[in-house]
């Protein structure tokens, strides 16, 4: 859209008119709105109610403006454009109509603004200084509206709402939970979830965002400073492949909250609520602060150099293929350069991100989608194989519903009929070892041949388990014979950068250095306790080898394993760089101070590759590393098959939505959401029935080195011959893949 003075007329694009605001001669599309067509020109209109992201309710009325030929002020937002419209938006008239509606909605708007979290960046706020009245003409009680428990990260001031319902919209058509609405009529409507529960959806923290004022704060960030006391730092989610674009809002070098920053091309203006409340776990009680030595069974503080001489004599005494390499998928692009180069002066080739995937005998490593993320929501046929799709990747899944809305049919191959908030058209919940098979389904092929623009997106419960290879060849074999993009989701926020950057294995993969012990391990990131994908066999091997932890957490299982624990910062404390699901590289920029004497990673490789006198560690600042940089090529040697053998149950291990990483682990607020279930078992009611177990007693699983007690919840939305477990839990480790023999506690 473009503006010119009126005396130019300006040519008319096919499907758009011709029309006038302010003065400024415009083209506007056909079925756009004033408010739209003067946004784009940068003509400002006061609203309350309008969001672009939403559909239109004009129930606010601020956005009131004179239109030629119109008897009286019509509202911006609601009234379409026509051929030789003239708008005026700072006529008396329209001026007149936007006080009068501004005195209307401060009638019963409480004088809260001094303890008020919204103040100070509330859209009420700015817009009174402009159409407010300096004193009140009210003179009755003002109303009050009794609060909601909206659960641990919305916090409610309900008697501070004026109805625009942007909540209500967004729960409904973005979130697609339905959770909110009006009740009642009139002087007494107010909005709330009419059951009383709270909010259930992944993406709740942005009715934060989209509240005009401050009936919806941060209850995390509740009273704990103004917006003019903190800066922003951009950011990146890391706790998905996605990368959302976010900021921190750091004061004093803590980081207070988090909140989305812009970009259509990835998370468009949202977040979910994993990346904006994660941050609480970077100050969690067992965080890495100090480099710490292991003198027998006891464990002290010591300095940095003797802490990387200590690590520098492990890794002398065991290099070649004596010595593996774990890497967490999250760690940065200059984290894992460091460590590939660390690799090779050591002459091992035992490196790996792949921590969590149990099947690598096809060499497969993370890819970029084979559709950009922001074209999924133009799809017109959806197959999610292998993935509860709502927990591994929230807005991912959001486009997918976006598409369902505009009429594709989405199609199911799962062990579990996972919750979504989009209709499927069809579904095979088949158990683990036959999703490959479900693929070749005629009905299914058919579909997909018939549409125009479909995608298959492949997900954690394909990717990490048993079949994976089998499972990533009949994908393949199904996306040639159909012309379907094919999207797999990389198992770590930044798998894709560091398989580019060579954190892959020549030698070794993970499951096989772990199956075959080695005397010496660098684990970088991980959690040993939780993050592998067999957690019996890792601790096994780790225990019996001499380990170098970079770790950001002191935790119970590190402690066990390590023989040094070397603190590093979290992505939130350091300048790195990431590459997402859709190939871009995103820069991170340093927001949190770094705790205790904690170090850049990048900064304590560098320091342990000067001490090996190893190649490639010359440079002496960030720029430096960056600038060598380059990605490369990996022979990646194909591993060994799991062997899945015995009898029993087939386990489908998803990741708790909530339980994902360490970071996720450790915040408070999301530990007590709704989403974030107690660990457990779930069957199929003829498998229990069979079994003997009824809803709530435990049971007995030994699943190949480890064996696990948990209760049990039945479901027929679990395939026959399946049991259903989320990761992430301690009680649930032990039951990694392949089968489960299930008995009474």
């Amino acid at each position: 859209m473009s503006a010119v003075e009126t005396d130019v007329k300006p040519a008319v694009p096919e499907g758009h008119v011709a029309i006038e605001i302010d003065g400024v001669a415009m083209t506007a599309p056909k079925g756009s709105m004033i408010i739209q067509a003067a946004d784009k020109a940068g003509i400002p209109i006061p609203r309350f109610c309008y969001h672009d992201k939403l559909s239109i309710a004009a129930n606010c009325r601020m956005c009131l403006v004179e239109v030629e030929k119109m008897p009286k002020p019509a509202p911006a937002c609601a009234t379409p454009v026509m051929d030789g419209m003239k708008v005026v938006t700072r006529s008396e008239k329209s001026l007149k109509s936007q006080r009068n509606v501004m005195e209307f909605l401060l009638i019963n708007h409480p004088l809260d603004c001094p303890i008020c979290d919204q103040g100070g960046e509330c859209e009420l706020q700015d817009l009174s200084m402009g159409y407010g009245r300096s004193v009140s003409r009210f003179a009755e009680r003002k109303r009050v509206v009794p609060d909601e428990d909206m659960g641990p990260l919305v916090a409610t001031e309900m008697t501070r709402c004026i109805q625009c319902t942007r909540c209500v919209r967004f729960t409904a058509e973005v979130a697609g939970t339905y959770e909110l609405g009006g009740m009642y009529r009139g002087e007494n409507l107010q909005i709330g979830t009419f059951d009383g529960k709270p909010l259930t959806t992944e993406l709740s923290g942005n009715v934060i965002d989209v509240c005009p004022v401050g009936a919806l704060t941060n209850k995390v960030f509740q009273f704990k400073a103004r917006p003019w006391e903190l800066t922003a730092r951009e950011s990146l989610g890391y706790h998905d492949a996605l990368g959302s674009n976010l900021f921190h809002h750091v004061r004093r070098g803590e980081v207070l909250r988090t909140v989305p920053r812009d970009n259509e091309a990835v998370n468009e203006c949202w977040l979910s609520d994993r990346d904006r409340y994660s941050h609480q776990g970077l100050y969690a009680a067992d965080r890495a602060q100090q480099p710490l030595v292991k003198d027998g069974e006891d464990w002290r503080e010591a300095s940095w150099d003797e802490a990387l001489a200590k690590a520098t004599h492990i890794l002398r005494n065991n290099g070649g293929d004596n010595l593996g390499i774990l890497v967490h998928p999250a760690t940065s692009n200059e984290e894992g350069a460091l460590l590939a180069r660390l690799a090779k002066a050591l002459g091992t080739g035992n490196l790996d991100n792949r921590i969590g995937q149990n099947d690598l005998s096809d060499a497969a490593t993370a890819d970029i989608f084979g559709m950009p993320v922001a074209d999924i929501e133009s799809a017109d046929l959806v197959v999610i194989v292998g993935s509860n799709l709502r927990h591994e990747l929230p807005l991912v899944h959001q486009r997918v519903r976006k598409a369902g809305r505009k009429g594709a049919k989405v199609h199911v191959v799962n062990p579990v009929d996972f919750d979504f908030t989009f209709e499927v058209a069809g579904k095979q919940i088949v158990a683990p070892s036959k999703l490959a098979g479900a693929l070749s389904d005629a009905g299914l092929v058919e579909a997909a041949k018939a549409a125009n623009h479909a995608v298959v997106i492949v997900g954690a419960l394909a990717e990490n388990g048993p079949y994976a290879a089998a499972i990533r060849k009949a994908v393949t074999a199904f996306a040639a014979a159909t012309n379907t993009a094919v999207c797999r989701i990389p198992q770590g926020a930044n798998a894709v950068g560091l398989s580019d950057y060579g954190v892959l294995p020549t030698a070794r993969d993970a499951q096989a250095m772990l199956a075959d012990p080695r005397g010496a391990y660098v684990i970088y990131g991980i959690e040993p306790g939780m993050d592998f994908a067999d957690t019996a066999t890792a601790m096994k091997a780790l225990n019996g080898a001499q380990v170098v932890a970079f770790s950001h957490f002191a935790c119970r299982s590190t402690r066990a394993v390590a023989d040094v624990i070397l603190p590093i910062g979290l992505l939130p404390e350091v300048d790195a760089t990431l590459t997402n699901l859709d190939g871009r590289d995103q820069v991170a920029v340093a927001g949190g101070k770094l705790p205790g004497d904690a170090r850049a990673g990048w900064r304590v490789l560098r320091a342990l590759g000067g001490e090996l006198a190893a190649d490639g560690f010359e440079f002496t600042d960030l720029a430096g590393l960056r600038a060598g940089l380059q990605r490369q090529e990996v022979n990646v040697a194909a591993g060994k098959a799991p062997v899945v053998a015995g009898e029993g149950l087939e386990i489908a291990s998803s990741i708790a939505i909530y339980r994902s990483d360490a970071v996720v682990r450790r915040a408070p607020a999301l530990q007590s959401h709704p989403l974030n279930v107690e660990p457990r078992a779930t069957l199929h009611p003829e498998d229990a029935a069979a079994l003997g177990l009824a809803e709530g007693a435990m049971a007995k699983f030994q699943a190949g080195q480890g064996t696990a007690a948990l209760p049990i919840a039945v479901s027929e939305k679990v395939a026959r011959g399946t049991v259903w477990v989320e990761s992430g839990h301690g009680a649930t480790a032990p039951m990694g893949a392949g089968r489960a023999q299930a008995g009474r506690a």
